[in-house]
């Protein structure tokens, strides 16, 4: 009897470091876009992306200024301007109005394509970043919240890593990618959108 209650110490010693190490239980969220856009390389590329599409962003807005005055010129003139004047004018306003659509439609398809590549460049290195840091961390699972639709009703901030891994990424990243935090933007605003046909 004594000699059992001797060698049972030590069988569960053994027992004990045969064990396998405790799986990661952990769980974390991350908003991607934010992260993605938050480090200094996004910054970078969503500046280069503003400063590509000022132009044409410009350029939309003076047309909807031109429409706009014809529109107030056709109210103006309802009571003294005859029939062929007023209908020419529709039809200008109808014709500049489809132009600065179809136009408009062709920008924003065009600013979303770029968008998306910066995305997919940036975002390959910062899933490269969550995964080092989640294993690191002992995270079994990091849950993406940046879409509308995602599942997620509630999350304590204190599982939230988007801070974090945007600090890792930039901490990685070659400096001369660095952009001033002042000139920094989330995003490149997207071209105004043109107002429907027949809008005053």
């Amino acid at each position: 009897m004594n000699r059992m209650m001797l060698w049972l110490p030590a069988m569960l010693a053994g027992a004990a470091l045969s064990l396998p190490a405790q799986a990661p239980n952990k769980i974390a969220i991350i908003h991607l876009q934010n992260a993605i856009i938050g480090t200094r390389d996004g910054q970078k590329a969503a500046k280069e992306l503003e400063t590509k599409f000022m132009p044409k962003r410009q350029e939309i807005e003076k047309r909807q200024g031109e429409i706009q005055a014809l529109q107030q010129q056709l109210r103006a003139s309802s009571n003294t301007a005859s029939e062929e004047q007023k209908n020419k004018l529709m039809r200008d306003i109808d014709v500049k109005q489809k132009a600065l659509q179809r136009d408009g439609e062709d920008a924003s398809a065009e600013l979303d394509q770029e968008q998306q590549k910066l995305f997919q460049e940036i975002g390959g290195k910062v899933m490269a970043v969550i995964d080092k840091y989640a294993t690191d961390n002992a995270y079994a699972v990091v849950i993406d919240v940046s879409a509308q639709s995602s599942p997620i009703l509630y999350a304590s901030t204190a599982v939230d890593i988007t801070r974090q891994v945007v600090e890792t990424y930039d901490k990685n990243a070659p400096a001369s990618n660095a952009v001033p935090p002042a000139a920094a933007k989330p995003a490149a605003p997207k071209p105004a959108a043109p107002k429907p046909a027949g809008a005053k």
